[in-house]
């Protein structure tokens, strides 16, 4: 199964760890990375920027509305995902609990929805098919 890793970081208190602390956390978070890639879980991913140099899009009075940073009010923002590949939940629970991310903040993990994914693949395959290389 897939499972998106959602992991989230207060910016602010992040911002206030000493650099050598921070610069450990993140050495550790990509040696963990690493090791869920040698044992054929870590399917790939992507840290995020800051929250504040992003813009949220939603339908405002039938056109699209541009606000900056991020449309929930809360300390904690998304940091960056994390695509799992894991026997069951259970299993994707035990391999993120280790992960160092998890000093930084929470992670919320979430299976993907493999029959839309199938249909999303689909057209993709669709619509290289002629494509040139």
């Amino acid at each position: 199964m897939k499972f998106v890793c959602l992991g989230f970081i207060d910016q602010q208190k992040f911002a206030q760890t000493p650099p050598e602390v921070a610069e450990k956390l993140v050495q550790d978070c990509l040696a963990y990375d690493e090791e869920l890639r040698r044992g054929g879980h870590y399917l790939g991913g992507e840290a995020l920027g800051e929250a504040g140099k992003g813009v949220t899009l939603k339908m405002k009075d039938g056109a699209v509305d541009v606000t900056d940073g991020p449309f929930a009010e809360t300390k904690e923002t998304l940091g960056g995902i994390l695509l799992l590949e894991a026997r069951d939940l259970n299993h994707a629970i035990s391999l993120m609990s280790k992960h160092p991310g998890v000093k930084i903040g929470p992670f919320e993990i979430r299976p993907t929805n493999e029959e839309f994914n199938r249909m999303i693949a689909e057209r993709m395959a669709a619509a290289t098919v002629g494509q040139p290389s």
